[in-house]
């Protein structure tokens, strides 16, 4: 017999991500600029360690290096766990469960005359006396929790999403921002540190160098954006929500989930619970193996036979029950008759010869 083959749940999920590691690894399929960032970091690591910090460690002092060690594997590290992980994307409603929301959504929108626009998908829920509207994904046919959006991108809906990142390779939402958020802070300090001591190294060395230029504008990138980041982790704010205006002034409608306070947002943000993932990426699917037709196997055990005594049909012999046919109440009329009651010859009367015979019609 062939064995049920195990599929692991992550290699049949929708939408546009691709796994590595047996679904341990779940990243966005354009990669090339989360490579781009790799190369960036490594290669001006590189240049500092090779051409900066050897002079450095002798003239000023050996813990300069070995700071810029630890910072860059810090960095790394933030770094592959923000593009490696699950930003929270939510699962796709089931077949089942997708025909009875539709049930539902039907049964409150009535009958829509033809020609006419069907009314917004969308519920309404509150939260700290504040309404919020939940819209209606048709892609993923669920209605997204509060604050989830679906990426174009990965073609998923990611709970508190913030925005899709290229230079991570990912989604940035619920489960990954507080990593992407040390991935800018830890990047924009070693860039600052890198900037720092190479502007040291040219002044003690009297020299030129294109490299203080390079770090010069890459600061102000880096830095701009663990700025903004900042900025929306005190406000408890996404990109995403801020982009859109969705808790502005201009629209009287505050936000709900802020708590008035920087330190309170903040620590929800940073320090809050981290969030499992409900996607079950490495779940077991069993799929039941191909039907085949094999040929019966014969028993090569014999039987056990049962013999009961009938009436024979051979003197002193027993017939089989499987054998016999059936015998009733009749079964006088199968039995053999008896020698006195076998019929002689002389009880019948002689046959007519042929010449006896007169055609009918003769007299």
């Amino acid at each position: 017999m062939l064995a049920a083959r195990v599929t692991r749940r992550w290699e049949k999920l929708p939408g546009k991500n691709t796994f590595c590691c047996d679904g341990r690894v779940m990243m966005a399929r354009q990669k090339g600029v989360f490579y781009l960032t790799v190369a960036l970091i490594t290669g001006t690591c590189a240049l500092f360690f090779g051409f900066e910090c050897p002079y450095l460690a002798v003239h000023l002092s050996p813990a300069i290096p070995v700071f810029a060690v630890l910072l860059f594997l810090f960095v790394m590290a933030v770094l592959l766990r923000t593009s490696f992980s699950d930003p929270g994307v939510l699962p796709r409603a089931l077949p089942e469960e997708a025909t009875f929301i539709e049930m539902e959504i039907e049964a409150a929108n009535g009958n829509v005359p033809a020609g006419q626009r069907p009314p917004p998908r969308i519920r309404n829920v509150e939260i700290n006396n504040q309404i919020v509207k939940l819209k209606y994904c048709y892609t993923c046919k669920i209605f997204r929790p509060p604050r989830a959006s679906h990426c174009s991108i990965c073609d998923n809906c990611v709970d508190r999403f913030d925005h899709h990142c290229p230079w991570v390779g990912n989604c940035v939402g619920r489960r990954n921002y507080r990593y992407f958020y040390l991935f800018t802070l830890s990047l924009s300090l070693l860039t600052i540190y890198i900037f720092t001591f190479d502007i040291v190294h040219v002044v003690l060395r009297s020299m030129d160098s294109s490299f203080v230029l390079i770090c010069f504008f890459t600061l102000w990138s880096v830095v701009g954006l663990t700025g903004f980041h900042t900025y929306l982790i005190s406000m408890n704010q996404t990109t995403n929500e801020d982009i859109k205006g969705s808790w502005s002034g201009k629209n009287r409608v505050q936000n709900p989930y802020s708590h008035r306070n920087i330190i309170k947002n903040c620590c929800e943000v940073l320090c809050g619970p981290s969030y499992p993932s409900v996607l079950d990426r490495r779940g077991v699917m069993l799929e039941a193996p191909p039907a085949t037709t094999t040929a019966p196997v014969k028993s090569t055990t014999p039987e056990p036979q049962t013999t009961k005594t009938t009436a024979p049909l051979i003197p002193n012999e027993h017939t089989p029950e499987d054998v016999k046919p059936s015998i009733d109440t009749t079964s006088d009329k199968t039995c053999p008759a008896s020698e006195d009651e076998k019929p002689h010859l002389s009880q019948f009367p002689p046959l007519a010869s042929p010449d006896t015979l007169e055609p009918a019609g003769a007299h």
